[in-house]
C-alpha cells in the first residue's frame, strides 16, 4: 500500500502540467499587473469555470480520470493570454469548444487540435467580438529572455524542445535573410519582431503541446519547419498578423498522418519520458 502511494506521488512529480500552470499563470499576472491589461475578472472566472466544468463532465462520462482537470486549467490560461473578447458569453463558448474537442475530435485516442487554438479560432468564426492581439505583449529583449528561459524549462520536461527550436530557427532564419541580408535593414528590426511575446508563447506553449504534436522526433521537425516557413510567408507577403493561430489550426489535421508515417510511442502525462527515437527529445 505504501509503495503504491509512493509510486503515485513519484508519477505526479513528473507531470509537467504543474509547471505549465505556474508558467502560464505567471505571464497572465505579468500582463495584468505590469502591462496594464484590462483585468476583466468576471470574464476570466467564467472562462476558467466553463473549462473546468466541461472537463469534469466529459471525464465523468468517459475516462473517470479527474486529474485531467490540470489540462483544462492550462487551456483556460492559454485562452486568457491569447484570446481577446469583450463578452463573457464568447469567452465561455471558446472554453467549452476547446475542451469538448479533446473528447470528440480524436484519432487513435489522441485529440487532433490544440484545445486553446481551436477555441480561439471557433470563437473568432462564430462571434463578432473575438480577436487575437499580437501587440498586447510589446517587444523587448527582456521579455525574450524571460519567456525563452521559462519556455525552455517547460519544453525540456515534455520532450518537445525540437519543436520549438525548429520552428524558431526556420521562421527566424528566413526572416533574417529577408530583412537583414536582402533588404539591408538593421538587425534590431529583426530582433524586435522575434521578441514579440505572442510569437514566443506560441513557440514555447501552443505548438509544444505533446498531445497534439507528432509523436516522432523526425515528424515534429518536419511539422514545425513547415509551420515556421508558412508563418514567414503569410506574415511577410500576405501581411496576416494573426497567421500563426490560423496556420496551426490548418496543419493540425495532418498530425495523424505524421504519426502513421513515423511510428513512435504516444506521450503520456505523469510519466517520465524516455525517448526511443534516433534523436534525443
Amino acid at each position: 500500500m505504501i509503495e503504491k502511494a509512493l509510486a503515485s506521488i513519484q508519477r505526479e512529480s513528473y507531470d509537467p502540467r504543474y509547471f505549465q500552470i505556474l508558467y502560464l499563470g505567471s505571464f497572465l499576472l505579468y500582463g495584468v499587473s505590469y502591462l496594464g491589461w484590462d483585468t476583466a475578472l468576471p470574464k476570466y472566472l467564467s472562462l476558467f469555470g466553463a473549462a473546468v466544468a466541461t472537463q469534469l463532465a466529459f471525464s465523468y462520462f468517459t475516462t473517470k480520470k479527474y486529474s485531467s482537470v490540470k489540462s483544462a486549467l492550462i487551456t483556460a490560461l492559454g485562452l486568457c493570454l491569447l484570446l481577446k473578447t469583450g463578452s463573457i458569453e464568447t469567452a465561455v463558448l471558446a472554453a467549452v469548444i476547446a475542451i469538448s474537442t479533446k473528447f470528440i475530435l480524436k484519432v487513435k485516442n489522441k485529440h487532433i487540435f490544440n484545445p486553446a487554438n481551436i477555441g480561439i479560432v471557433t470563437a473568432i468564426l462564430l462571434s463578432n467580438d473575438a480577436w487575437v492581439s499580437p501587440g498586447q505583449w510589446g517587444s523587448s529583449v527582456v521579455l525574450w529572455f524571460l519567456v525563452g528561459a521559462a519556455g525552455l524549462m517547460m519544453i525540456l520536461k515534455v520532450g518537445r524542445m525540437d519543436t520549438s527550436i525548429t520552428f524558431l530557427v526556420v521562421f527566424g532564419g528566413l526572416l533574417f535573410l529577408r530583412q537583414v541580408v536582402y533588404l539591408g535593414w538593421e538587425s534590431s528590426v529583426w530582433l524586435h519582431q522575434m521578441s514579440n511575446g505572442t510569437l514566443l508563447l506560441f513557440a514555447f506553449f501552443m505548438i509544444t503541446d505533446p498531445m497534439t504534436t507528432p509523436n516522432h522526433t523526425y515528424a515534429r521537425i518536419i511539422w514545425a519547419g513547415a509551420l515556421g516557413a508558412a508563418l514567414f510567408i503569410a506574415s511577410n507577403f500576405f501581411y496576416v498578423q494573426t497567421a500563426a493561430v490560423w496556420l496551426l489550426f490548418m496543419i493540425s489535421p495532418f498530425t495523424p498522418f505524421f504519426d502513421r508515417l513515423f511510428q513512435a510511442k504516444k506521450y503520456a502525462w505523469s510519466t517520465p519520458q524516455k525517448s526511443t527515437n534516433p534523436i534525443t527529445t
